[in-house]
């Protein structure tokens, strides 16, 4: 059955507390540890696998987490089309999808990494990056790819459908959602099975059950998409 892939944002924001780390515990343990350190290491970590694996979530986590503890941050990404210079307050710069950067924002990201590692003043800053493939397979400038590769580098991989279901069902109850197994069985065979989509599916469900004042059902999600 063909999988729907719907055109939706994230609802609320990703979290440290709401990340499920399945297989990607030992890369999950290392950026606890790392984001609530008083003394950070300046090593730079890169988390690459598949679309769906979690990699967004972990650096807006992060970035979430730093902002918490009242640190500055850059933050670069595909719809940043002309990046800011570096920033010195920055305790930390978070770099994802690398492997989309045009050569204006391999530029920057190579400028903040040098600026990181040996700042002109204050302290170094830490770096955390992250992609689809390792980064010896990145179509990047040479002296950017080989900054992204010598430090940590975790792979993260897919969640199965049972973690899966794990996770829709702590983010449903996180909102106060009860899914229903036939509930969950729909989702997860009409629709894309990409996290990220899959939680912003359930905010949306959410708002449109609360609109239209009916329970969360098969039908109301038929319903939904019939009005979208």
């Amino acid at each position: 059955m063909k999988q729907i892939a719907l055109d939706i944002d994230l609802g609320r924001g990703p979290t440290l507390h709401n990340f499920l780390p399945g297989p990607n515990d030992e890369a999950f343990q290392h950026l606890r540890l790392w984001a609530s350190s008083p003394v950070r290491s300046p090593v730079p970590m890169y988390l690459w696998g598949p679309e769906g694996s979690g990699k967004t979530h972990l650096l807006r986590a992060m970035a979430h987490a730093l902002a918490e503890r009242g640190e500055t941050l850059g933050w670069l990404d595909m719809s940043v089309a002309e990046p800011p210079a570096f920033d010195p307050r920055w305790r930390v710069i978070l770099l994802d999808d690398v492997q989309h950067y045009t050569a204006v924002q391999q530029q920057a990201a190579f400028n903040w990494f040098v600026n990181a590692s040996t700042p002109g003043e204050g302290q170094t800053c830490g770096v955390l990056a992250a992609g689809t493939c390792p980064p010896a397979d990145l179509s990047l400038r040479e002296d950017l790819r080989s900054r992204l590769g010598w430090g940590h580098v975790f792979q993260l991989y897919l969640l199965d459908e049972t973690q899966c279901r794990a996770v829709l069902r702590q983010h449903a109850e996180g909102r106060g959602i009860f899914l229903k197994d036939d509930v969950m069985d729909f989702i997860l065979t009409r629709f894309s099975r990409d996290l990220g989509h899959l939680m912003a599916l359930l905010d949306q469900l959410d708002g449109y059950a609360l609109q239209t004042q009916r329970p969360l059902t098969i039908p109301l999600i038929k319903a939904m998409l019939h009005d979208v």
